[in-house]
């Protein structure tokens, strides 16, 4: 019971703590503007605008997502160090796996907590669809609902922070996502001259688990760079984790293709001088270990998918869900094997 209570404790400064930073109120107004944006510059292909802009919009508010993962994560861990406050918590009887537990947990709630207005946004733009022509009619339901959900989120963030003196970033993280799911939602019930239709019609199924995917995806992201920050500042913490969040987008690339290229040197080598150790099996074990280890973020993108109109098979989520359940606790279990010896003092 006492680890509970602590844990929620840590939890729930982590994620005030977070979603008052105004990091978080800079990248998610950027990426709110950005995926709006998004819908006339997707309007040029030539051929199929809407795929344009679902690539387009959903990259977005994974980049944002993962910028703002690198932003909160290093600062909560790193930020208590320098300050020496996590000196009072450490003092106590308090086990430093549940501070780590604790600030991850924090740190991903308010990274899903102020991802949800991008992604909520995009889906509500992609309601909408892209403005292919001039003579295009505005889906009004979409502008309509859209605009009374920022209204009421900034108006109720203003009034808030002046006559209450709440942070305004956080209410409007905390208040965004849900009013323009709403909005979202709202809009699928009418079609461009407000008569009504088919909610089935409008709902698209794989790009709601495209999004789920990807906020996994973030969660990996969110534990390596604690893991990180336990032992590095701010600023190399973002580049190491904004870099292994490169390398794990070109992990196929680099190390599939190379297994692939190994193992077919290697059979046909053994079918021609018989078996033995060289040189290219320790590369194809280096390589295969290098594949296991590296968080490989491709698999939660399924943006092709989705636009080629294909479903996303149940056996390939069970897949993937427990590949980003052994990676998120691979990554904790490294930031409290290194957070156990360092000095905080």
């Amino acid at each position: 019971m006492v680890f509970i209570e602590q844990l929620f404790a840590f939890i729930r400064n982590t994620f005030f703590e977070c979603v008052r930073q105004p990091i978080s109120l800079v990248i998610l107004i950027a990426s709110v503007i950005l995926v709006v944006i998004s819908n006339p510059l997707s309007a040029f292909t030539m051929s199929d605008d809407q795929r344009m802009y679902i690539d387009i919009g959903l990259s977005t508010v994974f980049m944002s997502g993962a910028i703002l993962a690198s932003f909160l994560a290093t600062r909560v861990v790193d930020q208590e160090i320098s300050n020496k406050t996590v000196l009072l918590v450490i003092s106590k009887p308090v086990p430093r796996t549940t501070f780590i537990l604790g600030k991850y947990l924090g740190v991903t709630l308010a990274l899903l907590a102020t991802t949800i207005v991008p992604a909520a946004t995009f889906l509500l733009v992609e309601v909408h669809g892209v403005m292919q022509t001039a003579k295009t009619s505005f889906r009004w339901p979409c502008i309509v609902f859209g605009a009374i959900a920022v209204l009421l989120t900034i108006g109720t963030a203003a009034w808030c922070n002046f006559f209450y003196g709440k942070s305004f970033a956080s209410i409007t993280a905390l208040l965004g996502g849900p009013l323009l799911l709403i909005a979202y939602v709202l809009s699928m019930f009418f079609d461009f001259d407000w008569s009504s239709i088919s909610v089935s019609s409008e709902f698209r199924f794989e790009l709601i688990v495209a999004i789920l995917l990807m906020f996994l995806s973030l969660s990996i992201l969110s534990a390596i760079a604690v893991a990180v920050s336990t032992r590095l500042g701010q600023v190399l913490t973002m580049g190491i984790t904004l870099s292994i969040l490169v390398l794990g987008l070109l992990s196929d690339w680099i190390f599939a293709r190379k297994i692939l290229t190994l193992e077919q040197l290697i059979s046909v080598r053994e079918a021609a001088e018989g078996g033995s150790l060289n040189m290219d099996h320790l590369a194809l074990w280096g390589c295969k270990i290098g594949y296991a280890v590296l968080p490989n973020f491709q698999v939660f993108w399924v943006v092709d998918a989705v636009n080629q109109g294909q479903s996303i098979p149940m056996n390939y989520i069970s897949l993937v869900v427990p590949y980003a359940v052994v990676m998120t606790i691979a990554a904790l279990a490294l930031a409290a094997a290194m957070f156990q010896r360092r000095e905080v003092g």
